[in-house]
Order: C-alpha cells, then structure tokens, then sequence
C-alpha cells in the first residue's frame, strides 16, 4: 500500500485537550459562570474584612465589575485542573 503525501499516517498521541471531548476553552466556558460567582463573593467579603485593618469595603457592583476580569485567570486555572482530573480518569 502506497503512503499518500496529502494524508499523512494517523500518530499515536497520549490522551489531552487536543483530542479530548472537552476541551480547556469548552470546560472554562462551562465553569466560568460558577468560578465568576465564587470569585465575586470571595472578593466582596474579603473587602468587608480590610475594613477592620482601615482599608475602604467594596460595594458589590465593584466587587462585580473587578470580578468579571478577576475571574479570567481563576477560570483558566480551573479548567486545567478540571482537563488534568479528566485525563487520569481516562487513563485508569
């Protein structure tokens, strides 16, 4: 049987986002919501403890707007530990 240049042989890859059924970009958008929320509240009550060192308490629409991009990178981060859960359960 003769190779085809346009169609190279199909490679043996180890298990991960590229061929995964849920990509990190799929498991972030799913997860952004929740992650979003727990940032905003973690956000807001951390704001009402550095009141008692002396610093001023966000408002929650503060909170909400510092959260939106605060939650990007946490976003991030959860869906590679998500990926990484996903990708030793399949190996087991």
């Amino acid at each position: 049987m003769s190779h085809d240049p346009h169609h190279p042989p199909p490679q043996d890859s180890q298990p991960g986002a590229d061929d995964a059924p849920w990509s990190l970009w799929k498991l972030g958008l799913l997860l952004y919501p929740f992650v979003f929320l727990v940032v905003w509240i973690n956000l807001f009550m951390l704001a009402l403890i550095g009141t008692f060192v002396g610093l001023r308490s966000l408002t929650t629409a503060e909170s909400l707007l510092v959260s939106i991009i605060v939650a990007l990178p946490a976003c991030w981060l959860s869906a590679r530990w998500v990926r990484r859960l996903l990708d030793r359960a399949a190996e087991d």
